[in-house]
């Protein structure tokens, strides 16, 4: 199967920058459905944009895995909190410790940049919980917990505080923290010996827009943020001025073309490894879309928003070297291949589905 979109061509040039002798691995998180097994571990083939099976990790329903910054260690949701393995050379993994977070299953987590700290976002109880992190990779005490309060649009899920991400920013600073249900994201200056974290501005987003994900830019400047019901991303400049955070919406873009009474949801939001691309999945219609980034401005570019060839998308990413897409399709049980050709606009599919089940999000891991 392809699919095109020809008013992309000229519009970004795919960077393929990476060595082919460089050796990669592939995390994927799942939920536990009938499978103890949360976490899938794939060697990558980077010539054929396919996944070889590798391993996978006994641990319940790991809605999101994330690497810390050195990349030693890996961090995992589990129903008891989370959990830390040390990565090993093959791109194994072996657990460190369990640590649980005082609260209801967690969706999503992060570490700051020293690798100091742990944050995981409370969709379900709407808690911000911050876990010391100790010297080998293991998860410590809490060491600050913060439940979001109010009442945001009444209607459906939206009326109450849902987190669904926490990220900090690039000079380690700030702590954005996307609400789902408040319709906007809450900036925490972090408390770098204490670990304590402390409100300092508001990013606030359009009613029953639902801010999911948050990413910024390789250089730090700039702030993407995914917003699930009505699907479109901001995007922010960031700096600071007088020991305060300033946020400038420079840009709103859409994921989908949006059409009255459809079902469509944005979900993943997810840079390429050069950070030259970003991608963005849509469930309803089940695409991804794709985006070129100008690194001086901060703003995107369209490229393309193709089918996906499963039921939603909740994760995609591009390989490394930008030739290649995979898509965790969360409904349907699988993942897609495609080669992608971000010059010509243009989405390809790469062989058959690999079955997974109820797959939630994809991290890649270059092996040293």
């Amino acid at each position: 199967m392809a699919a095109t979109n020809s008013s992309a061509k000229g519009k970004a040039k795919s960077n393929t920058n990476v060595n082919t002798s460089e050796k990669y691995v592939a995390y994927v998180s799942t939920y536990t459905r009938g499978d103890k097994h949360g976490i899938k571990i794939y060697d990558v083939d980077m010539d054929k944009g396919r996944f070889i099976e590798k391993d996978q990790v006994e641990v319940t329903n790991s809605s999101y895995v994330t690497i810390s910054h050195n990349k030693k260690y890996l961090y995992s949701i589990t129903d008891f909190g989370v959990e830390a393995y040390k990565i090993l050379e093959d791109g194994g993994l072996k657990m460190i410790s369990l640590a649980t977070i005082n609260g209801m299953r967690g969706c999503y987590l992060s570490t700051d940049y020293t690798d100091s700290y742990l944050f995981v976002a409370g969709y379900h109880d709407g808690k911000l919980t911050v876990l010391r992190l100790n010297e080998n990779g293991g998860v410590g005490e809490i060491t600050d917990e913060i439940f979001h309060k109010g009442l945001g649009t009444v209607a459906e899920r939206n009326f109450r505080p849902h987190i669904n991400c926490a990220r900090m920013t690039h000079d380690n600073k700030y702590l954005l923290v996307a609400d789902q249900g408040m319709d906007h994201v809450n900036v925490y200056r972090l408390d770098l010996v204490n670990g304590k974290v402390h409100l300092a501005d508001v990013i606030r987003s359009e009613m029953e827009s639902a801010p999911r994900h948050i990413k910024i830019s390789r250089d730090g400047r700039f702030i993407y943020i995914v917003h699930e019901w009505k699907c479109f991303i901001d995007v922010y400049s960031y700096e600071e001025k007088g020991d305060q955070p300033v946020f400038e919406k420079i840009q709103t873009i859409e994921t989908v073309k949006r059409e009255k009474g459809s079902s469509n949801a944005a979900s993943a939001l997810t840079f390429s490894e050069d950070h030259k691309y970003l991608i963005s999945t849509n469930a309803g219609n089940n695409s991804a879309t794709l985006y070129s980034v100008d690194e001086e401005t901060g703003k995107l570019t369209t490229i393309f928003c193709l089918p996906v060839s499963g039921d939603y998308p909740k994760d995609a990413s591009l390989f490394p070297n930008n030739k290649f897409l995979v898509s965790l399709n969360h409904e349907s049980n699988e993942m897609t291949f495609f080669h992608v050709d971000p010059k010509n606009g243009t989405l390809i599919m790469n062989g058959p589905p690999i079955q997974v089940n109820v797959p939630n999000c994809i991290t890649f891991h270059k092996l040293s």
